[in-house]
């Protein structure tokens, strides 16, 4: 069986220039070592987090919005993907290059079952389902995306993870060869993202495979990624070819490169602005032919998922850990 058929599922105002040179800048930003007012989070462990069970109706709340999506053809020309360039087109034209067939998945660390395995094996025996999420870029856009994949926890399960693995790391490929982004240091690469163990079990945290009923393009990750819908964008980590269970809070690619701006948790979170801007609203590419984007809207605390994943949080400083 190939992968393909393995994935295939059944049947406004242009941002900020600012902003985004601003990220498109973040070496030489870096470089100035500025003053900023949000500490990083890799020098200590945050407290124990409870451990609250999460009701199927309140999950299957969470799957599907009526909000408008946001077209295909947005969806696939207008993304971050760095290790094809830093422009927002740059990933749709040099996606030609990134090879997706055949797939294997390292998993290591904390498990009892740990090992390569292909990607066709990583998925058997689970369903592909539709999940309607929004998308919340930390530059301050947002999408609406109907993405198909499995339940996180459901593949992880699947190497029997121990009591010492606290959290799950993620590591892109990077093969300067395929991907012509990774000839330039602008990321300490591979690209690593990383999640609390509770959070990669949480039933919104979403193994993604296609989107709009088609398997993933390259520039959107293909042929495997993450979607963790009430945090920000960059957490959900594109082209996986590793998953690790370990014990201490892994260190992660934004983090690494500018602790003081993208934290660990990065939680969606109105109240918590960027150092360089606000976080309070956003703008929502809207999939109307006229203009990309919409009118600026508000941000909504944990994008809007509060009601299923907020119990995660309790108790916790979120802009300390933000």
């Amino acid at each position: 069986m190939s992968i393909r058929d393995a994935l295939r599922i059944p049947a406004s105002e242009i941002t900020d220039e600012a902003v985004y040179r601003d990220r498109r800048n973040l070496l030489r930003l870096f470089a100035m070592a500025p003053a900023l007012g949000l500490a990083g989070c890799a020098d200590a462990e945050p407290p124990p987090a409870p451990r609250p069970a999460v009701t199927p109706e309140q999950a299957r709340s969470g799957f599907r919005t009526s909000e408008e999506l946001t077209r295909y053809e947005d969806v696939t020309t207008y993304n971050n993907f760095y290790e094809f360039g830093t422009g927002k087109a740059d990933p749709s034209t040099a996606r030609k290059t990134l090879r997706t067939s055949p797939w294997n998945v390292a998993i290591s660390g904390e498990c009892e079952k740990p090992g390569r395995i292909a990607l066709e094996d990583l998925l058997s025996g689970l369903a592909p389902e539709e999940r309607i999420y929004r998308l919340r870029c930390v530059e301050g856009w947002s999408m609406v995306i109907p993405w198909q994949g499995v339940p996180l926890g459901e593949v992880l399960k699947k190497f029997a993870p121990t009591s010492k693995a606290k959290y799950v790391a993620f590591t892109t490929l990077a093969d300067p060869v395929q991907m012509p982004g990774i000839r330039y240091r602008s990321i300490n690469w591979p690209y690593r993202e990383g999640l609390r163990i509770d959070e990669a079990m949480h039933p919104l945290t979403l193994l993604a495979t296609g989107l709009y009923g088609k398997p993933l393009p390259q520039q959107n990750g293909a042929p495997l990624r993450l979607v963790v819908p009430w945090k920000y964008g960059f957490k959900s980590i594109k082209s996986i070819v590793e998953i690790s269970f370990v014990e201490k809070m892994p260190e992660t690619a934004w983090h690494d490169l500018q602790p003081s701006e993208y934290g660990f948790f990065s939680n969606v979170n109105p109240s918590v602005d960027h150092p360089r801007w606000s976080q309070k609203t956003e703008r929502r590419i809207a999939g109307t032919s006229s203009k990309l984007f919409a009118e600026r809207i508000p941000t909504k605390m944990f994008n809007g998922y509060a009601d299923q994943v907020g119990s995660m949080y309790a108790g916790m400083d979120l802009k300390k850990w933000y």
